[in-house]
């Protein structure tokens, strides 16, 4: 059977999805996609895996794949990071037959992207990804496709949507972000450079961004025209969000935990998720935020979980009647949205909750120190972290660092070297001995004998060899 291309293999492998769960690192495994399933996902993503790792590790591939294969858990889209065509096409060759599609990941912003080189820090290198989705292209029974973030400029997007078409990708996920655009600095995905890829190219689109609940959902595909909706924070705080509905967390928490005892994952994962789902509530019951991060079997995670949703029956006896707190649309213990704060809010939310880490409120308190300073001061009791207690030191004259104590500038480190270095001196305080090794210098070639200048040719001589060079050659 030949393989599916663009609408054809979106309209009858994907079954024309239109509500996709994104591929999330450690958060989009078996047991949370068929949750999503459960609840209106049409199409889901593994999370992303590294090529180069798949390839040399059989483990990794049957942590991440082999061992994961289920029925229900299709149509499936297999992810990969890489940078060399011949390792990606062989860590798609070894999963082709365990899912529906390929995706290169050319989306990811974090730094480990950076340092590895894959991800979107590859999208200025359009010749190195024409040959990456060529090949696969070429050599895959099933189709290949990619995730891509925006370039500030319209047109630029489009044009790079274009060479992955005309390379050979089938279905083209857009999110609507630049690579600078994460952490704090997410701001809003821009729909205007979806609709515009939509337009230019002839495969199938997704959009990524902004996608909070099903109106978004319905809105993003009026507004962009494309064929479906991706959507990462917004199910991992409500995996209902396809069905239209927030129900009590709870009810999904239990649903989930369910599903791990009879797809187990790393502990890891279910952390990470009822972090997610409780993250309102934790926000009023702090101390059980941390009784959830140091539980370390999976039944004493769903006993904090059991006891979060005892507290939140708790709280909605005192408040019938009452609105909700902190501008929050629904009351704690509801699954809804979290909108991620900018620079300036940092961390902060008005639900009458203490911020994550505690805060060192009062001096020399060990129990109000953070958990890192907390570690400090178990491996070194002595340790203080009171700041009137702190040694004082001389700043440089230069630059404001600490100088060095016995710098003959009064200069700091870096600083004292320039000067060094320009007026060829010595710092012994620094280690920086410019002139005593330019004096050695001069002295050593004084030191060595001079040699002897060979004689100037003669009229007879036009060679310049010496007579007696000139005999021995004879």
């Amino acid at each position: 059977m030949p393989k599916l291309q663009g609408f054809e293999f979106w309209s009858r492998t994907l079954g024309g999805a239109r509500h996709v769960v994104a591929p999330m690192v450690d958060q989009s495994e078996l047991a949370w996609r068929l949750l999503s399933r459960r609840h209106g996902a049409q199409l889901c993503y593994t999370p992303m895996l590294h090529a180069q790792v798949f390839v040399r590790d059989a483990n990794y591939r049957k942590e991440n794949l082999y061992c994961e294969v289920c029925p229900e858990d299709r149509p499936l889209i297999v992810q990969f990071c890489a940078n060399d065509p011949e390792v990606f096409v062989q860590a798609a060759l070894l999963a082709q037959d365990y899912c529906d599609a390929i995706d290169l990941n050319l989306g990811c912003p974090q730094m480990i992207a950076k340092r590895g080189h894959y991800g979107a820090f590859l999208q200025e290198e359009w010749d190195l990804l024409q040959r990456m989705i060529q090949r696969a292209h070429e050599k895959l029974s099933v189709p290949v496709t990619c995730k891509i973030r925006v370039f500030p400029e319209i047109d630029k997007t489009v044009r790079y949507a274009q060479m992955l078409e005309k390379a050979g990708c089938q279905l083209l996920t857009v999110h609507g972000r630049t690579k600078e655009q994460k952490g704090p600095l997410s701001g809003t995905a821009s729909w205007e450079h979806i609709r515009a890829v939509r337009k230019a190219v002839a495969i199938p689109v997704f959009a990524n961004g902004n996608i909070q609940c099903l109106q978004d959902v319905e809105r993003c595909l009026r507004d962009t025209g494309v064929q479906g909706v991706m959507s990462a924070e917004g199910n991992l705080h409500n995996p209902a969000l396809f069905e239209g509905r927030s129900p009590a967390v709870w009810e999904l928490a239990e649903e989930y935990l369910d599903l791990v005892r009879q797809h187990p994952c790393p502990l890891s994962c279910v952390r990470a998720h009822l972090f997610k789902l409780w993250h309102h509530t934790l926000q009023v019951h702090q101390q059980l935020r941390e009784e959830l991060a140091k539980v370390k079997t999976l039944e004493g995670v769903a006993a904090v979980s059991q006891e979060l949703k005892l507290r939140c029956q708790e709280d909605m006896s005192r408040q019938e009647g009452e609105e909700p707190l902190g501008g929050l649309p629904f009351f704690h213990w509801i699954c809804q949205p979290y909108f991620r704060p900018g620079p300036k809010e940092g961390s902060r939310e008005n639900t009458g909750a203490r911020s994550k880490r505690a805060l060192e409120e009062e001096e020399g308190s060990a129990d109000v120190l953070s958990k890192n300073k907390q570690k400090k001061q178990l491996r070194n009791p002595h340790k203080t972290f009171d700041p009137s207690l702190k040694p004082k030191y001389a700043k440089c004259d230069q630059c404001g660092n600490p100088k060095g104590n016995r710098c003959v500038f009064n200069l700091c480190r870096g600083c004292c070297k320039k000067r060094a270095f320009r007026e060829t001196a010595d710092c012994p305080g620094h280690g920086l001995l410019f002139k005593t090794k330019l004096e050695k210098s001069l002295a050593w070639k004084g030191a060595q004998p001079q040699l002897q200048e060979p004689p100037q040719a003669g009229p007879g001589d036009p060679g310049g060899f010496p007579e007696v060079l000139g005999s021995a050659l004879a």
